[in-house]
């Protein structure tokens, strides 16, 4: 269960930092109202969660932030930029935190699995994005292709950490078990050598442009991320 919370709090960050980067005037406010929403729902689920798998401080930032969540949606709603940003930003620090205090047993250190959460959060924001363009197909990709670039400097990050971990601990990171090199292979595979690629390819897409088939491949950039990053989760918790 410890697990769980520690992903949806890295995931709702990595969301929310993803909002936070999304510039307000190239997307409508509809898109940053549903996905308040999406996060409230990660904030809540790691709020019931966590009693009883933590620290006391992680279920109620989460807690804080499924409320914050809720009101930015109310305040993109009414049309209420600045008032939705902040509260965007207020979301983003709350589980930023939740996941810093909240670490099970064996985790990563903080910045890690807050770096993680990026990958997994603004690879699936990114998708999010792209899926709007059918409710706003005259919206600007320029929108979108930010959102890649920011998944690909994060994944640029990730892959840093992880090259310096394999040079530190060796092949696999963990007890040399063939579980442990299957999770390496697997979150090097998908999340470190197959994410950029996706990424690579649906950002050229939207040269065309063509933002419903960069989506296709975003959805399964979502795929390789979580795949990657729930690899090297349980990999440290394995550790």
């Amino acid at each position: 269960m410890q697990l769980l919370v520690d992903f949806l709090c890295r995931f709702g960050f990595g969301l929310a930092l993803g909002l936070v980067l999304t510039p307000a005037t190239l997307v409508p406010p509809g898109f940053f109202r549903v996905n308040c929403l999406v996060i409230m729902g990660l904030a809540t689920l790691a709020a019931l969660a966590a009693p009883g798998t933590g620290p006391a401080a992680g279920w109620i930032l989460a807690a804080a932030a499924a409320v914050v969540a809720w009101m930015g949606s109310v305040a993109w709603l009414a049309g209420r930029v600045r008032v939705g940003q902040a509260a965007c930003l207020a979301v983003a620090v709350a589980l930023a935190a939740a996941t810093w205090v909240a670490a099970p047993t064996g985790a990563d250190a903080a910045p890690a699995r807050l770096l993680s959460g990026a990958v997994v959060g603004l690879a699936v924001h990114a998708m999010l994005l792209g899926h709007w363009y059918l409710n706003a197909p005259g919206m600007r990709v320029e929108a979108l292709v930010r959102m890649i670039d920011a998944a690909l400097v994060a994944w640029g990050l990730a892959l840093v950490l992880a090259a310096g971990g394999l040079v530190a601990t060796g092949w696999p990171a963990a007890d040399g078990s063939k579980t442990a090199l299957a999770l390496e292979s697997l979150r090097w595979l998908a999340g470190l050598v197959g994410l950029p690629v996706l990424l690579w390819m649906s950002r050229e897409t939207l040269r065309i442009p063509n933002t419903q088939s960069a989506t296709g491949i975003l959805y399964v950039a979502c795929l390789a991320a979580i795949v990657g990053e729930l690899a090297g989760q349980l990999l440290a918790a394995g550790a």
